[in-house]
This record gives structure tokens, C-alpha cells and sequence, in this order.
């Protein structure tokens, strides 16, 4: 899935189920698996300057990306994490549910061929091949989705807007 969706979806999640607020951060957590592993080669394309444009071709992918990747995209990995702080701060933070949401959406929504979701890395390499999300049926439907369920989570919010 694109990155942007994943955190409008964890700002759905943190708002439309927990009803919490510091939606900025479920946000931010909905990104950063992307943000950590594909950000960086984005990044170094920008500023030693673009080496092609669209999807990569996998083989011009730098392998310490596949690492990065295989480290944000693991379950296993966001559970250690979710309880090393739950130890420490005694404290479930809902908005880091964004993590591993991305990592579940990205499970049915990333093909074999292009970066599966390697969601038990480091106990297995297992995995599972999705449709890819750049599929006009899943890309619509999740933007459909995503709108929808913002309208009726903030539908009185808009009832307010309109009739100002």
C-alpha cells in the first residue's frame, strides 16, 4: 500500500476505534515502516541525483534496504519493540498500533514479485503473496475506504462545517 494511505488508516484506527487523540503520531507510526526502508533510498536518489523514476527495478535496490525492510515489515520485531516499552513506561501507547497495522495491511497488499511482507523476520521467511496495491482495484478500493470511513467518523464535525 502507498505510504500516505497506511497512515490515514492508523489515524482511522486511533481515532475511529480507540477514539484517542495525537492522531499526528498514529500517523507518523503508520509511516515509518515505509519511511525507514524505502524513505532512505528516496532520499539518496534525490540527492545523488535519480537513478530511473516509477518503481524500482529490484535489482537497483541497495540489498541494506531488503534489511531495513525486513526489520520494519516484522510482526515479531513490533511486538519486541510494543513490549520493551509496555516494561519500561508500564504504559500501551494506541497510537503505535500504526506499525503494526502497515504490516498487516501490507501482508494481502504486496505481490511475491516486489517486496513481500517478511512479517515473521526473524523467524521465518515466510511469505505470503498478495495482489499488489497499485492494482486499480485494490489502489481505488482503499481510497474509497479511506474516505468513507473519514466521513463517518468525523460526520458531525462536516455537519458543523456545511452549516456554517
Amino acid at each position: 500500500m502507498d505510504t500516505i494511505s497506511h497512515g490515514l488508516w492508523a489515524i482511522l484506527l486511533v481515532k475511529g476505534i480507540f477514539n484517542k487523540s495525537k492522531l499526528w503520531l498514529a500517523f507518523l507510526f503508520g509511516i515509518l515502516p515505509d519511511v525507514f526502508s524505502f524513505g532512505l533510498f528516496f532520499l539518496e536518489n534525490i540527492i545523488f541525483g535519480a537513478r530511473q523514476f516509477g518503481t524500482p527495478v529490484p535489482s537497483s535496490i541497495p540489498s541494506y534496504i531488503s534489511f531495513l525492510y525486513n526489520i520494519t515489515h516484522s510482526l515479531v520485531l513490533a511486538f519486541i519493540v510494543f513490549l520493551l516499552i509496555y516494561i519500561f513506561k508500564r504504559k500501551i501507547y494506541v497510537w503505535m498500533l500504526g506499525w503494526p497495522l502497515h504490516i498487516l495491511v501490507d501482508i494481502p497488499t504486496h505481490a511475491k514479485e516486489f517486496f513481500p511482507t517478511p512479517f515473521l523476520y526473524p523467524i521465518s521467511n515466510f511469505v505470503i503473496g498478495g495482489v499488489n496495491w497499485i492494482n486499480p482495484y485494490v489502489f481505488f478500493t482503499n481510497w474509497f475506504l479511506i474516505a468513507l470511513f473519514f466521513i463517518l467518523i468525523y460526520r458531525k464535525q462536516i455537519r458543523k462545517w456545511i452549516k456554517k
